[in-house]
């Protein structure tokens, strides 16, 4: 049995759309345990055990815990070929990996500098400017996955929505929070739309609660 922890609204919500994709391609079944990260479940003894950072997600595959979404998307693609979660071809399976790993490395943690600004610096005048300087920078990165999202046939790899999809939504949902109009990204708004209502994904969204624009103008 395959057990997911996860952090509704995180990043771990790419594994989660994954598993629900493998699950209505094969009927791979798998558990989800949310970990409430804002009551600190995530500091938990329990889940140090299986993290020690404290982060999310993990997977837990015959009783042994993965951690971090690259190694996780690897496990699993490499675990269930046939679901086509990512390229065969090994020159298009390394472009994949190349632009996941962008967005987890460089559009992700852009974000956090825009979210959690006092975890890169104490003075307040500085998170007021980490929050400008990194705004416009994630606007530039939603840009890039935009041109990327602008070939999907009608997901990022074909028929079935991929971790690269569900990665794509996630960030776009969290420009939200940065007070980026997602309605100004038109292509991949389009697509995050299109991703949210396939039936993996729209599971994987249900569970966690999660609402695809969070997006409100100011006042």
């Amino acid at each position: 049995m395959l057990e997911l922890h996860y952090g509704p609204g995180t990043c771990s919500f790419v594994v989660h759309a994954g598993l629900e994709t493998i699950r209505a391609a094969i009927g791979q079944d798998f558990a989800a345990h949310a970990v409430r990260l804002h009551k600190g479940e995530h500091l938990s003894a329990a889940h140090l055990a299986l993290n020690p950072l404290g982060q999310v997600p993990v997977l837990v595959a015959e009783g042994r815990p993965l951690t971090q979404v690259l190694a996780i998307a690897d496990y699993l693609d490499r675990r269930f070929p046939q679901v086509g979660l990512l390229p065969t071809d090994p020159w298009a399976r390394a472009q994949a990996m190349s632009q996941l790993a962008f967005m987890n490395n460089t559009a992700h943690p852009t974000f956090a500098h825009v979210f959690k600004p006092h975890l890169f610096a104490e003075d307040g005048a500085a998170h007021a400017e980490l929050k400008r300087f990194n705004t416009k920078r994630f606007r530039d990165h939603l840009e890039r996955i935009q041109g990327w999202v602008a070939q999907a046939t009608p997901f990022w790899f074909g028929e079935r929505p991929s971790f690269h999809d569900a990665y794509a939504l996630t960030l776009l949902r969290w420009g939200g929070y940065a007070g980026i109009d997602p309605q100004g990204l038109p292509a991949l708004w389009a697509h995050a739309q299109r991703v949210a209502a396939s039936a993996p994904v729209a599971a994987a969204m249900a569970r966690e609660k999660l609402e695809l624009n969070v997006y409100r103008a100011a006042a």
